[in-house]
């Protein structure tokens, strides 16, 4: 008989359900038309009853908001756009009687260039201590015109912005791999590293249960800054997953490992290869890091096959947990995505404004959210995933605050499609995102969203917010205590089907027509109802197999 084997009580990261608050967007309690700590504070019973075990906040810091929080100008307070630190202390022991750990984003690439450290090094003359904590540099040409190498933003243009002597004489140039509000910081320099040893404790100190890394990728630099070059190797640029980036989280994981309760790391590892991506979840390293092939491949049978097996391969050598994420705050929402011919994504070419069927992306989100769930390991919901929500692609120019529209000229449409104002309710000026009487919201939230808000679906049995609710409950019950492996079922060509431990079993119909379901298996949960007795196209089921004699 194939009974399935208990295994020991795991550490809660390698299985949790992990929900992203873009604190800006989520909920606004002072009524500003920005979301803050006490709007969320105000959800916490919703975030319980969704069923998540852990929340992931974007940046809260002080900041100028060049890049909507990501420029931090002070790491250690809370931006009195979103609250105060008193009250960011509040959030995180209420959401702890929720039994909802916090995990805080941490921004070490790169600082604001308000940060004292960095206005500091622009008072400071070429060469100063002070500008050692960064990267300033002589430009190239007869009078340094040019910038010291070819390296170029994430957000467009050139990497070096160069600067201006008090008696407006042209000076060195410094580095920013993002917008020039974000100087990057030099990891070789040992304050630096001290400094942020510090934050971390901080934050620690305070009750919050791990870290979000942004660019865990960046950070060190190869010596000399070389260029790049007009054919680069992806694999091997100077300014991402240079080795000495390793050195840094093997010391901050001693420091985490020094804390009760499970502290962790996530990191946002955006890079090319899987062996490459897997070397920074060494043991040593961090807990987890976001899965971002499987957000960026099409919805397609072989493409998800193969990503789910590329997934668990390269976990499995390092012996960490594979996360699974649909969207997050800089993709384009994936209802929107999986509508379109093309339903891959590319961060560099964001195909906005294609033909969009919403009915199919809705179904195919839907049925993506339930192989996500049932897939072994953690799994990431971006606010909004759970009332399938669009991406916006008509705000305004003159709305739009991402840095890399600006820096684009407008060619880039940017992010903020995906970052629009939470539907609470189905009336309202802002759909409930802020008090009545209040400032309208920092984007405008499209009309039809009212059907899609909270309150509106939650009491419709067969709604996305219901469909989450539901599908987080049972993988809680159901499948927490699974074995962290998978094993492929044979099945129609275009069906992907696998179980976790030969009783549990997960059915994805990528085909274009109904398929039968396996004989005398009980049904557990489907993405949409079945046609009959069979699975429509691009519907996953949850269903319990037949105890077989092996």
């Amino acid at each position: 008989m194939n009974t399935p084997t208990a295994r020991p009580a795991q550490p809660w990261w390698r299985t949790a359900a992990i929900y992203q608050v873009y604190v800006r967007s989520f909920a606004d309690g002072n009524g500003d038309g920005v979301g803050d700590l006490a709007g969320v504070r105000s959800r916490l019973p919703y975030l319980r009853d969704l069923g998540v075990d852990a929340l992931w906040f974007n940046p809260w810091y002080r900041s100028p908001m060049a890049d909507g929080g990501y420029d931090v100008a002070d790491y250690r307070d809370i931006d009195p756009l979103f609250g105060t630190l008193a009250e960011a202390r509040e959030l995180i022991a209420e959401a702890h009687e929720h039994g909802l750990r916090v995990i805080v984003d941490l921004v070490p690439n790169h600082c604001s260039d308000q940060h004292p450290w960095f206005r500091e090094a622009l008072a400071a003359a070429p060469g100063a201590p002070e500008r050692e904590r960064f990267w300033f540099a002589p430009g190239k040409g007869e009078s340094g015109q040019l910038p010291p190498n070819d390296w170029q933003s994430y957000f467009g243009g050139p990497a070096w912005t160069r600067t201006t002597g008090p008696d407006g004489t042209p000076g060195d140039w410094y580095l920013h791999l993002f917008a020039p509000e974000q100087p990057d910081l030099n990891w070789e320099h040992p304050e630096v590293r001290t400094e942020f040893e510090s934050v971390l404790r901080f934050w620690l100190d305070r009750g919050v249960d791990g870290f979000r890394i942004d660019v865990a990728h960046g950070l060190a630099k190869k010596p000399g800054l070389p260029d790049v070059g007009p054919d680069p190797d992806v694999t091997d640029l100077p300014y991402q997953d240079v080795d000495a980036v390793h050195e840094v989280y093997r010391s901050w994981r001693k420091i985490t490992d020094g804390y009760p309760g499970e502290r962790v790391f996530v990191g946002e590892v955006w890079l090319p290869t899987p062996e490459q991506f897997a070397r920074y979840l060494r043991p040593d390293e961090l807990h987890s890091a976001f899965n971002f092939e499987f957000l960026c491949c099409a919805w397609e049978f072989d493409a998800v096959k193969d990503v789910v097996d590329a997934t668990l391969a390269a976990h499995a050598e390092v012996g960490a947990p594979p996360t699974w994420v649909l969207s997050n705050h800089d993709t384009i929402r994936h209802v929107t995505r999986y509508g379109r011919e093309d339903t891959s994504f590319d961060m560099g070419d964001k195909r906005l404004g294609a033909p969009t069927d919403r009915e199919l992306g809705l179904r195919r989100a839907r049925a993506a959210a339930l192989l996500t769930m049932a897939l072994p390991g953690g799994v990431y919901v971006y606010q909004g995933d759970e009332l399938a929500l669009s991406e916006v692609e008509d705000l305004p120019d003159e709305l739009i605050q991402d840095p890399t529209f600006v820096r684009s000229g407008g060619a880039d449409r940017g992010r903020d499609g995906c970052r629009v104002p939470l539907p609470w309710t189905a009336d309202g000026a802002s759909l409930g995102f802020s008090p009545d009487g209040a400032a309208a919201p920092w984007l405008p939230q499209p009309a039809d969203w009212a059907g899609l808000s909270a309150t509106a679906q939650d009491a419709d049995p067969h709604s996305a917010l219901t469909l989450y609710r539901t599908a987080l409950r049972l993988r809680r019950t159901e499948l927490a205590a699974l074995p962290e492996t998978l094993t492929w079922l044979p099945a129609d060509p275009g069906t992907l089907a696998f179980t976790r431990d030969g009783s549990f079993a997960c059915l994805v119909n990528f085909t274009d027509r109904p398929l039968p379901l396996p004989a005398d298996s009980t049904l557990l949960l489907t993405s949409t109802p079945l046609d009959g007795t069979l699975l429509p196209p691009d519907t996953c089921a949850w269903l319990r197999l037949p105890a077989t004699d092996n």
